[in-house]
């Protein structure tokens, strides 16, 4: 009957912990306008098009040739004009995919709203 008891006591309690967990735990307070979405959605589109993933990362998966993106739009040492560059000219290893303008600013947004929503990927 103990048994029971303590079974029935550990369900509730993982039953809590999980409602927890997966509506507090994953609320995002990143507000996008309707605008902000089709760019971000374009950028998106743009980055799996181009394959980007199979050279760099976001959030811990993808290649390991190129750079960690995830924070790449808030780190102090690379940032949106940074970015803007590589994509515009390429690198040493980065091929000149000849964006335009406006499919730069896609890419940008998108990595800019990967970084916002790394909250818990940023070092403190």
């Amino acid at each position: 009957m103990s048994k029971l008891i303590i079974f029935a006591c550990l369900f509730v309690l993982y039953s809590l912990y999980s409602i927890i967990v997966y509506t507090k735990g994953t609320d995002n307070a990143v507000a996008i306008t309707a605008a902000d979405q089709l760019k971000i959605s374009k950028g998106k589109k743009l980055f799996q098009q181009y394959n980007c993933i199979a050279c760099h990362q976001l959030y811990g998966l993808g290649g390991y040739l190129g750079p960690e993106l995830t924070t790449a739009y808030s780190d102090k040492t690379r940032g949106e004009l940074y970015m803007k560059a590589f994509l515009k000219a390429g690198g040493q290893r980065m091929p000149n995919f000849h964006f335009k303008d406006d499919e730069v600013d896609a890419i940008i947004s998108y990595l800019k709203y990967v970084d916002t929503t790394a909250v818990t990927y940023k070092n403190p």
